[in-house]
């Protein structure tokens, strides 16, 4: 055990060392040439590499995808067997590779050379034929894999992984793609929900409501009765005065006993109590009640021009899958 720990220590040491080559080294001004050219683009982003390479270059697509920029990743080998009618001189094609002497991307540049294609390379050899034949290239520094035979693509992969991260975020800045758009393209799982579901749709609106001058006792019926942790303290309007949660009970038990059961509603209530407007996203409801990590709020009265329309559990979030 002990031999292992210094040997993953080891590891993440020369991990840091290698990224630390990486930052110290790359030149920004290749990979404004790079965004720049992805902006000019009119047609696709097309992403292409071999390997663990080619790997990497899927997700950089896909990634830009999702930030707003139109993309799209081909093994190169289907190109050269009919793909290679996608491509126009509206498009940029992006050759990713270690060494830049990639048979199947070398071969492929003239190809595409004849359908007007603009080409850009991201290698780690700035002196390759890849890097040489495209009409421009950025050099991914790499002082050595962290593999121990200096061989599987582990370091060099992690920097192409950045270079490619770093471009979807700077054509985001650059085309001022903002979080409704980022929704738009995620309708679904967490990050829909995040950013669609509002409080009206998951709040209880079976209210637990009792009148400011009801008794404690009284009260404590329709507190268990609805089971949602609070009553909320209503005019005839049903405007709303006050809350009194469970831990309000609590509370007051401890302070006065059992004489507490006597007390009107509007002595024991919280008469300021934190609210949610009901066309409040779900998501923003959970920020507001987790605003102080030292005291969550776990019940939200639910209003709509100062009338309670509803209760907003931390319960309800988590269940919809937002939490």
């Amino acid at each position: 055990m002990k031999v292992q720990e210094e040997v993953i220590g080891e590891l993440l040491e020369k991990q840091q060392r290698y990224l630390d080559y990486y930052f110290d080294r790359i030149h920004t001004e290749e990979i404004e040439r790079l965004v720049e050219a992805c902006l000019q683009t009119t047609g696709l982003i097309i992403f292409t590499g071999v390997g663990k390479s080619g790997i990497i270059a899927d997700k950089i697509a896909m990634t830009l995808v999702s930030t707003g920029t139109k993309a799209l990743y081909l093994p190169p080998t289907n190109f050269l067997h009919g793909d290679i009618g996608i491509l126009s001189d509206k498009d940029l094609l992006v050759l990713i590779s270690r060494s830049g002497e990639t048979e199947e991307l070398c071969n492929l540049v003239p190809f595409a050379r004849k359908r007007n294609t603009r080409l850009a390379a991201m290698v780690s050899n700035s002196a390759s034929r890849l890097a040489k034949i495209c009409d421009l290239s950025v050099h991914l520094p790499v002082e050595k894999e962290l593999c121990p035979f200096d061989l599987a693509p582990t370091t060099s992969t992690a920097a192409q992984l950045l270079c490619g991260d770093l471009l979807a975020v700077a054509l985001m800045h650059a085309k001022q793609f903002n979080l409704s758009d980022y929704v738009l393209n995620h309708p679904s799982g967490a990050i829909g929900k995040k950013m669609t579901v509002t409080v009206d749709e998951i709040m209880q609106k079976d209210l637990p409501l009792a009148k400011p001058d009801d008794l404690l006792l009284h009260g404590l019926v329709e507190l268990s009765n609805k089971k949602l942790g609070a009553l909320l303290i209503t005019d005839p309007d049903q405007r709303l005065l006050g809350i009194f949660t469970d831990g309000d009970l609590r509370r007051a038990l401890q302070a006065h006993g059992s004489d507490v059961l006597n007390k009107p509603m509007k002595e024991l209530m919280t008469s300021t109590p934190l609210t949610v407007a009901k066309d409040t996203l779900a998501w923003d409801a959970l920020k507001l009640m987790q605003r102080d990590p030292k005291k969550f709020v776990l019940v939200l009265p639910v209003v709509d021009e100062d009338k309670a329309v509803g209760i907003l559990r931390m319960h309800d979030i988590v269940q919809a899958g937002i939490g």
